[in-house]
């Protein structure tokens, strides 16, 4: 199971790639040095928020799009994610839960 630090860097890396950026690009752009951004994205070391905000704009996304992370993790991660939210759920979300996933599998 990854780290929520290396799931972050790797949906970094992910979003530079998709803006066709080099790590040395994108580091020109928010000013600091390329083996810190590789660190970033190898997941050995956490950005600071000013460092995230700089990241984001330089991707020219919404800072929470950095953290959206979920299709990165495994089955068994999801399965377990969803099996806790279920438990979590009073009667009158689980018949929600039950419409949309009807709605989105039908």
């Amino acid at each position: 199971m990854k780290t929520t630090r290396e799931l972050l860097g790797t949906r970094i890396k992910e979003l530079r790639k998709a803006r066709r950026l080099s790590q040395a690009q994108l580091s020109e752009r928010i000013n600091i040095e390329p083996k810190h951004l590789s660190r970033i994205e190898v997941g050995r070391s956490y950005p600071s928020l000013k460092t995230l905000e700089k990241i984001a704009e330089a991707l020219d996304v919404e800072m929470k799009h950095l953290f959206e992370f979920m299709h990165f993790v495994s089955d068994e991660e999801l399965n377990e994610n969803i099996d806790k939210l279920i438990k979590e759920a009073d009667k009158d979300k689980l018949r929600l839960v039950l419409k949309i996933l009807r709605a989105i599998i039908r």
